[in-house]
């Protein structure tokens, strides 16, 4: 099968789309053949081998595993002998590591709704799952209450909103000018453009901060934290710069009364169904920068590497 591989780190210009071996088929998992995939932050980020200290696990010199890529959405072409609810021609999506290739081998995954395109169902999984765990696990967001999404205008921030409102929340979005029409159409209650309005020297408060931008420290965001507000804080395997970010505000955080929490999203098949739910009702609904096809893989991960799209970016294989 094809599949777009670096045998080294570094920028895009490691990656090669080459033939590799198709995964095998297990008993307990399904061999999709992969419709559609998408960008997301750590896929860069293990391009490029960051940040270090990962790279105990993914290979010190030189990755142990050339192949990248986590969100799919696909056919199913074969099932495992012990696998009773699927049979091939079943369309489903979902994340495991390698899905920038024609085929994967998956285990966890949900039936894609058939009003919803390969493309928006790959849209959806890793920056879903972040922005649901991370607003109603780790948030505690109840309905009525007032969030705050800084950074509404990327893959988990535009998913963020949807699911924010899904979740019956009030909803204040910040991002950029060009943005503001967008977080607008997702449902935000309220939009702010960052460059105009410093939302942290405002008058309102937030029961919940969903912080995925970054850029504010934790003096700044408890200003307008309610007495019992709570601060996530996304991008546990994001850049040197965020890294930095969460390891002040969690240091400058230990004495406060306010709840703070950093973590990394879960592939929980049960929340992979609630975001199908999501998608098949129209509340939720990914935005699509553009599309590359797999063989323009390398062009996709520079267009992505500048930091400007606007929700999803995604790969048609």
């Amino acid at each position: 099968m094809k599949a777009l591989v670096r045998h080294r780190y570094g920028g895009p210009e490691v990656l090669r789309l080459e033939e590799v071996d198709r995964p095998g088929l297990e008993d307990d998992r399904v061999l999709v053949r992969v419709r559609a995939s998408s960008l997301n932050k750590t896929d860069l980020h293990r391009l490029r081998g960051w940040p270090r200290l990962t790279r105990r696990r993914a290979g010190v010199l030189r990755p142990k595993n050339p192949l990248l890529g986590n969100d799919f959405a696909g056919v199913v072409e074969a099932v495992g002998k012990d696998v009773t609810d699927l049979e091939p021609g079943d369309e489903i999506f979902g994340c495991l590591p390698g899905a920038f290739a024609e085929y994967v081998c998956a285990e966890s995954f949900a039936r894609k709704p058939a009003n919803v395109s390969f493309e928006a169902a790959a849209a959806v999984p890793v920056a879903g799952l972040t922005a649901l765990q991370g607003l109603r696990d780790h948030g505690g967001l109840r309905a009525s209450e007032r969030v705050l999404v800084n950074g509404a205008s990327g893959g988990v921030g535009t998913l963020a909103v949807q699911i924010a409102k899904a979740l019956g929340g009030d909803v204040t979005a910040v991002c950029s000018a060009r943005n503001l029409e967008q977080a607008r159409e997702l449902g935000a209650n309220r939009v702010v453009d960052y460059a105009r309005e410093d939302v942290t020297r405002g008058d309102e408060r937030f029961d919940l901060i969903l912080d995925v931008a970054g850029g504010h420290s934790w003096f700044a965001l408890r200003r307008i934290l309610t007495s019992r507000g709570r601060l996530v804080v996304i991008g546990a395997h994001g850049s040197r710069r965020q890294l930095a970010h969460i390891a002040a505000i969690w240091l400058a955080s230990r004495r406060g009364d306010h709840a703070v929490t950093f973590f990394i999203a879960q592939l929980v098949s049960a929340d992979l169904e609630l975001l199908a739910e999501l998608l098949a009702d129209g509340r939720l609904t990914p935005r699509i920068d553009r599309t590359h096809e797999l063989a323009d893989g390398a062009n996709a991960f520079r267009t992505f590497a500048e930091g400007h799209v606007r929700g999803k970016l995604v790969l048609t294989i």
